[in-house]
């Protein structure tokens, strides 16, 4: 009841101020005030567009779902638009007018069961031109009907808010021919975290490789009595493991000596691998003392067999060998990580490092403000960055459709290293550049508005564009944008509709025009430079 107050209280104030704000710019209309001289200022209130000012006054539903259980299965209301990929705790408006979208709000606003719940799933034509039959994607989101209003006409005005994705197991048409379908909730998964004892509980390797080294070692004279407690110790720690955790354990010993070397700027100081030149440098000692040791061949220096449990054989036969150890700096060894893989790959998967690192480039891309909230909740996160990505519908979709919290992440930082170009999805001209994103409102570059006839388009929005024609004459009806007039644009080598070209009405409104972009109409390919 506190936020739906809050939020009631906070679009009134805003209205207010844009009153205010629309007043002394007709007072001082042709005049520049304090401040406001750069043709950089950004005077526009971003919380305007996400409160879909547009439709009108709606009324609360002052209704709060608790969040249904992983696996459950139920009968909901169905919603499939075209263009549109609705994510957990993103906003999607409506303009509902089509008969049968009618009748799915009224039985969800009245339904006993999972009351004011609808289902939302992408639908899509195929990309063959002899088969264009509308498709429908199998996982979706359910959406809450947060506010509501029923229109002179009978049409309605709604605005949900996404909730849970859920498989889309079966689709129907009910009597009253609204559309239905049979949805299992997805189960989240618990977003990973490398356990604070990963590295402190488990023995070092360092100390295992010394183990094996002592046993040849001592044998050419070069032993040291205090490897015998460690030898103990790592007795006692390989007979605790299990045959699966020694061949883990092995692997990672294999892995670690055979020179696969990491960048030291993606491990901690504790963890870092032997560096390139130190391997190298041990690896030519062992080479010139054609000892057992790392031989292929198993020979020594007179091309005679030798075999390595033979210690008799050992001393005739290492001399050359006593000599390469006089030389060989054995901390070396104790140079490597105290778990069964190394540091970097723990974070590979570690929901909270990928967190940060995404928040990190999003900050630096689009320039939002701190998401530390949102690091701290790695699954929200992801949801974020997959509803405010500036990429095509079906990236989006694959998005969605990913199971896992890192996993999700790993592919939106792939997807934010790459993005470079905007360009059209049917002749795939170049239109924009990422720096030409402009953020124009609080939910960020990418949001979702419905026009009057009820067709809801997800636009980017940007400061600049290329290659595009303006169709018509401008108009402020209806606009998702207060004080901005809207004019439809197509590109122009192919004549696809790609948006609309957004104009200030007044002088002091900055800035005084910015493009959005429907993601319909984008293309993934960012191999094509200007």
């Amino acid at each position: 009841m506190d936020d739906v107050r809050i939020l009631e209280a906070e679009r009134r104030r805003i209205q207010e101020l844009e009153f205010e704000e629309l007043q002394v710019e007709e007072e001082v209309d042709g005049r520049d005030s304090t401040g406001a001289g750069s043709s950089d200022d950004f005077t526009f209130n971003p919380c305007l567009a996400s409160l879909h000012t547009y439709l009108g006054e709606v009324e609360d539903t002052h209704h709060r779902l608790a969040f249904l259980d992983g696996g459950a299965v139920l009968n909901l209301p169905l919603f499939y638009l075209e263009g549109v990929v609705l994510f957990p705790e993103a906003t999607l408006p409506l303009r509902v007018v089509q008969p049968n979208f009618i009748s799915a709000v009224e039985r969800a606003l009245v339904q006993v069961d999972n009351p004011f719940i609808v289902g939302v799933v992408r639908a899509y034509r195929g990309s063959d031109s002899d088969n264009r039959q509308l498709r429908f994607a199998t996982v979706g989101t359910t959406a809450e009907i947060r506010q509501y209003r029923r229109l002179e006409d009978g049409s309605l005005n709604v605005v949900t808010r996404g909730q849970q994705r859920f498989h889309l197991k079966h689709r129907w048409i009910d009597v009253e021919g609204m559309p239905c379908g049979e949805v299992q909730i997805i189960q989240e998964d618990i977003p990973l975290r490398t356990p604070k004892d990963a590295f402190g509980k488990l023995a070092p390797l360092s100390n295992l490789r010394s183990h094996r080294l002592s046993r040849v070692l001592p044998s050419l004279g070069y032993g040291h009595s205090d490897n015998d407690s460690e030898a103990n110790s790592d007795d006692s720690f390989e007979n605790a493991l299990s045959s699966a955790g020694m061949r883990t354990h092995q692997s990672a010993l294999d892995s670690c000596y055979g020179y696969d070397v990491m960048d030291e700027s993606t491990s901690s100081d504790d963890d870092k691998f032997l560096s390139q030149t130190e391997m190298r440098s041990t690896r030519s000692h062992l080479n010139e003392s054609k000892g057992p040791l790392y031989s292929d061949t198993g020979k020594n220096a007179d091309n005679t067999t030798l075999e390595i449990g033979n210690s008799s054989d050992l001393a005739k036969k290492g001399e050359g060998s006593k000599r390469c150890w006089k030389n060989t700096d054995l901390n070396h060894f104790h140079r490597v990580p105290r778990a069964f893989w190394p540091h970097w790959v723990y974070r590979m998967y570690d929901s909270y490092c990928l967190a940060e690192r995404a928040a990190d480039m999003w900050k630096q891309i689009v320039g939002a403000p701190s998401m530390d909230g949102l690091v701290r909740k790695p699954d929200l996160l992801s949801f974020y960055i997959a509803s405010k990505i500036p990429v095509s519908e079906e990236t989006r979709q694959e998005l969605l459709e990913i199971d896992g919290i890192s996993y999700r992440l790993r592919r939106e930082i792939g997807l934010l290293e790459s993005f470079d170009l905007v360009q059209c999805k049917t002749c795939k001209t170049v239109i924009a550049q990422r720096s030409d994103m402009l953020v124009m409102s609080t939910e960020g570059p990418l949001g979702a508005y419905v026009n009057s006839h009820g067709y809801v388009h997800e636009i980017m929005t940007l400061q600049k564009a290329n290659g595009l024609a303006l169709i018509g004459r401008a108009t402020v009806e209806y606009s998702w944008f207060p004080g901005y007039a809207w004019t439809i644009a197509e590109c122009a080598s192919c004549e696809t509709q790609m948006g609309w070209l957004f104009t200030a009405t007044k002088k002091k409104l900055k800035p005084q025009s910015f493009w959005g972009i429907r993601s319909s109409q984008v293309a993934d390919d960012t191999r094509v430079t200007l």
